[in-house]
């Protein structure tokens, strides 16, 4: 029996995530959860003055730790808005960072011109570390064939496996991170699963996939405690700490950078706009803007109206999604049958296949015992 329809009286979450649950007043856990525990990490005016302390004090620690490198932090970048925002704030704030890369040949022309824009226009040197091309296709072709939603899991594990390295090979100990709780506080498990679950890719690629991952970046919990603890490197998210409004960032880059928009929230990259925007939504049921929307509703950034009247569009352009689905199954090398077929196989989750998700929630509250810390991926 399908499930009775019901949305969240405060946010746009709704049935579509599987594990919603919903209290007397019709709210639901995941805006119940931000206001509980994310919003109190988030920037706003009543502790401004207390958020520049901190960002100046953290500030001051990376730059004092780094005096005698090249280098004193690491900035991953997409072309997108939060990370060539950081990369602006890092000018601002006098940092020495290098700008870092994940080429997995997606990237928009769009968001490769944004990149050369920070770059040259802030000056600052970038690498861009290129995947293994077989490989990764083999892995992204196995979470197609997969049936889940994670299909960007092995971008997802490549970002910090590389990041971390690159920080290591250079002696940096600080990451800044685009990471932020104003843009992607709500993110449903199921949608989105822990993509430093080893376990999960292994068993996924072992059933589907056909080639060995000998050079794929990876990076599970072991690799993250050995880069934490061994290595001191540590993960510092400044936009969590500074007023940070996507519109407005946005106008700043346009206008100081030459920066250029690519047309919606991870659109940076084509494969993962085309997941987002079509796979998503049309196979699982999935809309990634009720997340970004509820998210930004609760941190008073949009309404809910506002939001409900978004959502009555569909989140792609019909015309374009079919030359997105061809360039896509081309790049792949499958064919437009072959997509159709796994648009039709029954949609499945993380559930499905062998995982660590138990042992990967004990680890992290015995580092957050240990630490006293009360976010994992606090670091400050």
């Amino acid at each position: 029996m399908k499930p009775t329809y019901q949305i969240c009286n405060r946010c746009v979450m709704d049935t579509s995530d599987i594990d919603i649950q919903f209290d007397e007043k019709g709210n639901c856990n995941h805006c119940n959860n931000f206001f509980k525990k994310i919003s109190a990490q988030l920037y706003n005016e009543s502790k401004a003055e207390e958020n520049r302390k901190t960002l100046e004090n953290q500030i001051n620690i990376i730059k004092g730790n780094g005096k005698n490198n090249k280098f004193d932090c690491v900035i991953g970048v997409s072309g997108g808005v939060d990370s060539s925002y950081v990369a602006y704030l890092a000018k601002k704030y006098g940092l020495k960072p290098l700008l870092v890369h994940l080429d997995n040949g997606w990237n928009s022309t769009i968001s490769t011109e944004n990149i050369q824009f920070l770059a040259d226009k802030l000056e600052f040197e970038y690498i861009s570390y290129t995947l293994d091309r077989e490989e990764f296709k083999d892995l992204q072709l196995s979470f197609l064939k997969a049936s889940v939603p994670e299909m960007e899991t092995p971008t997802d594990i490549a970002i910090p496996a590389v990041l971390h390295k690159i920080a290591a090979q250079y002696n940096i100990k600080y990451i800044i991170s685009g990471g932020n709780f104003a843009t992607e506080g709500i993110l449903p498990k199921t949608w989105h699963y822990d993509a430093k679950d080893l376990k999960y890719l292994k068993s996924i690629h072992k059933k589907y996939g056909t080639k060995k991952l000998k050079k794929f970046p990876k990076f599970g919990w072991k690799e993250e405690l050995y880069y934490k603890i061994a290595k001191k490197i540590k993960m510092f998210y400044i936009l969590n700490l500074v007023p940070f409004d996507k519109e407005e960032a946005m106008k700043i880059l346009e206008t100081e950078l030459g920066w250029k928009y690519y047309g919606g929230k991870h659109y940076e990259s084509i494969y993962t706009g085309f997941v987002q925007s079509y796979i998503m939504p049309e196979k699982f049921n999935m809309d990634y803007r009720r997340a970004t929307l509820s998210t930004q509703i609760c941190h008073g950034q949009t309404t809910r109206e506002v939001a409900l009247k978004e959502l009555q569009s569909k989140p792609y352009n019909d015309e374009t999604i079919e030359r997105q689905k061809v360039a896509v199954c081309e790049k792949l090398n499958i064919s437009i049958a072959d997509f159709e077929k796994f648009m039709r196989e029954p949609p499945k989750i993380y559930r499905d296949y062998p995982n660590n998700e138990k042992f990967l929630q004990f680890i992290y509250k015995g580092y957050l015992k240990l630490t006293g810390k009360t976010n994992y991926k606090e670091d400050l």
